[in-house]
């Protein structure tokens, strides 16, 4: 996502386009102390996220965001949460108050992202009613000579062994003879998650953050440590207080 920084403060800017630089899908085409340089890139440059200051000089980011027909998406930053409610008015996606954490602005970049991607699909044609779509709430397996339903809503994690996959659910464990990527495109994002080489968790499971590790009932699964950050915040879902 082609990412735009609008702030009057110098180290606002560099701290924001630090934070842009450590998320993979996000590029930064530049950065604007005030409105009327950001008018330039938006003239001249397709940009997909405006990362927009409240409080600036000349005209405030809520004016600037008004005078846009056909804003990006926008993300507020601001010192004063009281500017929140106006904002939304405007379709803000979200609002960040400063100092901004990376995991707050993570977690933001991730709502973006979603939101991007919803806004890239095209329409597509309604199923025809002899044609009906399959029904990807579950799927079968192999295992120890029987046919196994797994359902994804019963599912808690898999774990990879060699050529086996542990499938751990609310009915037990099964496994079965195949690689783990083979599965991966039946278990569907955001609520599954390739969090380490070897397993891929259901985030709606897990209880407990407990350092590079989740727990999911009983069961503890341990996270990548360059996924951590990641993984925590589709978690918390921006619902940490405190």
């Amino acid at each position: 996502m082609k990412t735009l920084i609008i702030d009057d403060e110098p180290l606002a800017r560099e701290g924001m386009s630090d934070y842009v630089n450590q998320v993979d899908f996000l590029e930064l085409i530049g950065t604007a102390e005030d409105a009327l340089e950001a008018l330039k890139f938006l003239r001249n440059q397709e940009v997909d996220l405006l990362l927009l200051d409240v409080n600036m000089p000349k005209i405030s980011g809520i004016d600037f965001l008004k005078t846009l027909q056909n804003p990006p998406i926008v993300i507020l930053t601001t010192a004063y949460p009281s500017f929140a409610l106006e904002g939304y008015k405007l379709n803000v996606l979200d609002y960040l108050v400063k100092p901004i954490t990376f995991s707050a602005f993570l977690t933001s970049a991730l709502k973006a992202k979603k939101q991007f991607d919803l806004l890239q699909q095209k329409p597509s044609a309604a199923p025809a009613k002899d044609n009906p779509q399959p029904d990807k709430s579950f799927f079968f397996i192999k295992s120890e000579g029987k046919t196994e339903k797994v359902v994804l809503s019963e599912l808690l994690y898999a774990e990879a062994m060699q050529n086996y996959v542990h499938f751990y659910t609310e009915r037990g464990k099964f496994t079965a003879l195949l690689p783990l990527k083979n599965i991966e495109s039946e278990l569907p994002e955001p609520r599954f998650v390739r969090v380490h080489k070897s397993y891929i968790a259901n985030l709606e499971k897990v209880t407990t953050i407990d350092g590079n590790t989740l727990l999911i009932g009983k069961h503890r699964v341990p996270v990548s440590r360059n996924k951590i950050a990641e993984v925590s915040a589709l978690i918390l879902g921006g619902k940490l207080l405190g």
